[in-house]
């Protein structure tokens, strides 16, 4: 039995998604360059610390919620370290632990990003959706992270319900 080749609606939207997996994360990173002076993935790190209780996580939590590496994760936060954005730490609870807290200039920064970030997901990834391809959208989202994260790495981001009206993201 040779491969199971895909028909022209399984092809067509395959490479709709990859298309959109190529073009969106230039999209909103050089939204981000050009309004903030961070990367798409700098932002994420520092939007995560600023949702962590205490403004803190430990690197390999970061690390996990971010889906990086502790060396990539590492180099990231030495350059946030090196603009004032996050400082590092021994972890109270376990010395061989190091935390990251997101500091007071870090807080200013994701706080003044995140505007021009949410009109950037918006206007290059949402606002061309109704309710019900955005609800489509969330569970086709979590079919295929259930492939691809079957350990529920990421469980903590992509299973978050849904904010209710007047209430933030």
């Amino acid at each position: 039995m040779g491969t199971p080749w895909l028909d022209d609606e399984e092809r067509a939207a395959w490479l709709g998604l990859i298309a959109v997996v190529e073009l969106l994360p230039g999209a909103l990173d050089s939204q981000l360059r050009r309004d903030a002076g961070i990367t798409h993935y700098d932002y994420f790190v520092l939007a995560m610390l600023s949702e962590a209780p205490g403004l803190t996580l430990r690197m390999t939590m970061l690390a996990q919620l971010t889906n990086a590496t502790l060396s990539r994760l590492s180099h990231v936060v030495r350059r946030l370290e090196d603009r004032g954005l996050v400082e590092r730490f021994p972890c109270p609870e376990d010395a061989r632990a190091t935390n990251a807290r997101l500091t007071p200039a870090g807080r200013d920064a994701v706080v003044a990003a995140a505007p021009g970030h949410v009109a950037a997901v918006r206007a290059h990834a949402l606002d061309g959706l109704n309710r019900e391809q955005l609800t489509q959208l969330r569970e086709i989202s979590v079919a295929l992270l259930g492939k691809l994260d079957p350990e529920g790495r990421l469980a903590t981001l992509y299973l978050q319900e849904p904010a209710t009206e007047g209430e933030a993201s």
